[in-house]
């Protein structure tokens, strides 16, 4: 058995891949044309359990997302086949981690949008993926920091609550977030591992 069959065979995430495939991502049709992007939701086995991968945007001035808590991924470009191919190339362009590779898409998440006015129009479609091994981030340029959440931490209801968010030409807002370490997660991230979360327990 490889190191991702025996992630993919933890009851955790075996779980997690039965509810997925149960119950789809939502895909939204735009009324008008929209940038589309993708973002990567990646999973590989720590010391004792599964982990999520987080990454800290780099702060940069044109940049609606700087220093933003993320996935890793970004706009889909010409040339990808589709949102899919977007995921994995962004994932390995920003971390170094090669899904094509090393890892397997699982499944999807309901596709998002902005519900900050303050932030450009785009269309994201959430990826959920896992990695064997244990795979080490190579960060690029415009990723700043980055962490592996024990999937334990996201279950666990007091990570979860509201603090005061700055948000740019907005001032400062209460919104919904989750925190792990010096990790502070807000928008459409914190909005995308609450699917996750709720798609873990609606599982049989």
């Amino acid at each position: 058995m490889t190191r991702l069959d025996a992630l993919l065979a933890h009851p955790d995430v075996a779980r997690l891949a039965r509810a997925l495939a149960a119950h789809p991502g939502r895909i939204i049709t735009p009324e008008i044309p929209v940038r589309q992007a993708a973002i990567s939701v990646v999973l590989r086995m720590g010391a004792s359990a599964p982990e999520v991968l987080l990454i800290r945007r780099a702060e940069a001035e044109r940049d609606p997302w700087s220093g933003h808590v993320a996935c890793p991924g970004g706009r889909m470009e010409p040339d990808d086949a589709d949102l899919a191919a977007t995921a994995i190339r962004e994932t390995v362009e920003e971390t170094g981690i090669d899904l094509a590779v090393h890892g397997r898409l699982i499944g999807t998440l309901d596709d998002i949008h902005p519900r900050t006015p303050a932030l450009p129009p785009i269309l994201v479609r959430p990826f959920v993926a896992a990695v064997g091994g244990t795979p080490r981030v190579q960060p690029s340029r415009e990723v700043a920091a980055s962490t592996w959440v024990p999937f334990g931490d996201l279950l666990d209801p007091a990570n979860w609550g509201t603090a005061p968010i700055t948000i740019r030409t907005l001032g400062v807002e209460e919104r919904p977030v989750f925190r792990y370490a010096d990790f502070l997660v807000w928008g459409m991230t914190e909005f995308m591992l609450r699917q996750l979360v709720a798609r873990y327990r609606d599982a049989v």
